[in-house]
């Protein structure tokens, strides 16, 4: 049986209601098993650890307790993909990541205890070391406990398996696994196999995450599993990981070894709607009760103070997040251009200009007199100094744009704006591209915008308020999502536009602002505002030029 096709037929058939983002995923799944490339999909290495949970693990409570373990078809999938994938040049798996996102009551805990089980038992690694994490210790056992009584419930299992003071053993392979908490002591040394990280939206840092990672760099087929539900504190490790997840699954990175199970609402009007509650919910009738779900809901719909905990917990909607601009289909556009084709052509230039920490972006607006569609071309810098690090830290691929040649480097720990100079020297000078105007972030270097306007280009101070930028921020989502604008399909761009929130003042002005954490950049949206507001000063006297 394979049970990605499984799912996605389902899926397709309107049978299991799912967001957005599973459906593509899933999509993606098939794909890969039906068109392989570099990895293969082995069907028997993707059924072997369900039939082994499905054959020894036991339900420890509730109604189920003593029962065997019977997993939903959306677990049988997830479980599928994580270890079905296989490189077919080395035999080792593909996915060495994943982030599972759940709402509560969904059944988290006995899969991840399963899974550790399989782990520990039956992956085949000699001296295996399985750690089931979390902020808390506490938290951390949860996951450790249920797998424990799985254990006492199975007669086969007890005979083979140890409980040891600190951890449950497995002497066969001398293979162990153990909870741990942030702070706990062992954290340095190991030499994990498998890790899982429970509630990932409750730690602070990345700290327990990094640390986790690195210690499986000496293991071939290691295996990190975040699973959470959605999140009230900002800006920590758990939005890092969902917009790496988020951006896996929307095509902006591309990480083959990472898997992104998104459950969750498409937007926070859903959790009105019980046809879209499945979206958070898969175990919903089966594994969560729906006349719970109700109740909350009534609950929450005559008492406000209630909403913010049943949107964040049982439908994954991350309630302090400021409001998103544009939506993600409103913002893909996979039109590209060949820039050679508009050599002896006129432009609109924009500049969002940093020091060490944002990115550095420039932008070239083109416009087709007769269609009168924009076309955008960019450059993006970042200091070469703190390159790797970035990379390592941000969990974003600019080394892999780096390669791609939309991004450069500036020698030295800071950005040089005389890069910034050059790449619009080169486009003038080798495209034939000349910007009428260059608009510029108000805030720019002085001796930058000098060096600019000796060099020939006329500059435009863009003050960065309500003022200046609403109506051309209003104008440029209204060309996004009619698919007025072709950005090459440039990955950064796209990735600046989905981080990008709004922030509306009492009389309905808007200005962009970072949607998600700090690592989050928008400044090349910010570039192309700085372009759209010179099109919007000057929209006549620039088709005319054009024309």
């Amino acid at each position: 049986m394979n049970y990605i096709k499984e799912y996605y037929k389902g899926i397709k058939s309107g049978k299991y209601i799912v967001s957005k983002r599973i459906e593509k995923e899933y999509k993606r799944l098939v794909d890969d098993i039906d068109n392989p490339n570099k990895y293969i999909f082995d069907e028997n290495k993707a059924n072997r650890p369900i039939e082994f949970i499905e054959k020894f693990c036991k339900h420890s409570k509730g109604e189920w307790a003593g029962k065997s373990v019977i997993l939903e078809l959306f677990q049988k999938a997830f479980i599928s993909a994580l270890f079905g994938f296989i490189d077919k040049n080395t035999g080792l798996r593909r996915y060495r990541e994943s982030m599972f996102y759940v709402s509560r009551k969904n059944g988290k805990t006995v899969m991840l205890s399963a899974i550790a089980l399989y782990m520990l038992v039956a992956d085949g690694e000699a001296g295996a070391e399985v750690y089931s994490c979390a902020s808390k210790k506490d938290q951390a056992k949860i996951c450790f406990d249920e797998t424990l009584n799985m254990v006492n419930q199975s007669p086969y299992l007890s005979k083979h398996l140890k409980k040891r003071k600190t951890d449950l053993y497995f002497p066969l392979t001398m293979s162990k696994f153990q909870a741990l908490g942030k702070n706990s002591d062992t954290l340095d040394g190991l030499n994990s196999q498998c890790v899982i990280i429970d509630e990932l939206h409750s730690i602070k840092d990345r700290n327990l995450y990094e640390v986790m990672k690195q210690s499986q760099s000496a293991r071939r087929e290691p295996l990190l599993i975040m699973i959470t539900t959605a999140g009230t504190v900002r800006e920590n490790i758990f939005d890092d990981m969902y917009e790496y997840a988020c951006n896996v699954v929307d095509g902006n990175f591309e990480d083959d070894t990472f898997l992104p199970i998104l459950y969750e609402l498409d937007s926070k009007e859903e959790w009105r709607n019980p046809e879209c509650w499945p979206k958070a919910n898969p175990g919903l009738g089966n594994i969560k009760k729906l006349d719970d779900l109700e109740i909350k809901v009534d609950r929450a719909k005559n008492n406000p103070k209630d909403v913010s905990g049943i949107l964040t917990k049982d439908f994954n909607i991350r309630c302090t997040v400021s409001t998103a601009w544009l939506t993600f289909d409103a913002i893909n556009n996979e039109e590209t251009f060949n820039i050679n084709n508009f050599c002896n052509s006129y432009a609109i230039g924009g500049a969002d200009l940093s020091i060490t920490t944002d990115l550095t972006a420039a932008t070239l607006l083109l416009m087709d007199a007769e269609t009168q569609k924009r076309y955008i071309t960019q450059m993006y810098w970042l200091p070469k100094e703190s390159f790797n690090k970035r990379v390592y830290e941000d969990k974003i691929p600019y080394d892999k744009w780096l390669e791609r040649g939309l991004l450069r480097l500036c020698e030295g720990n800071s950005i040089d704006y005389r890069d910034v100079t050059a790449w619009f020297l080169e486009m003038l000078n080798e495209k034939e591209i000349t910007p009428l105007w260059i608009y510029y972030d108000s805030y720019s270097a002085k001796y930058w915008v000098e060096e600019m306007k000796n060099n020939g280009f006329k500059m435009e101070r863009c003050i960065q308020g309500a003022k200046t930028l609403s109506l051309p921020m209003q104008m440029m989502g209204a060309d996004l999502q009619a698919k007025k604008i072709n950005y090459n399909n440039n990955p950064m761009l796209k990735w600046c536009l989905t981080n990008t929130g709004v922030e509306t003042d009492r009389n309905g002005n808007i200005v962009p602002i970072k949607n998600q954490s700090a690592k989050m950049r928008i400044d090349g949206m910010a570039s192309m505002l700085d372009a759209y507001t010179g099109l919007f000063e000057h929209y006549e006297e620039f088709l005319r030029a054009i024309q």
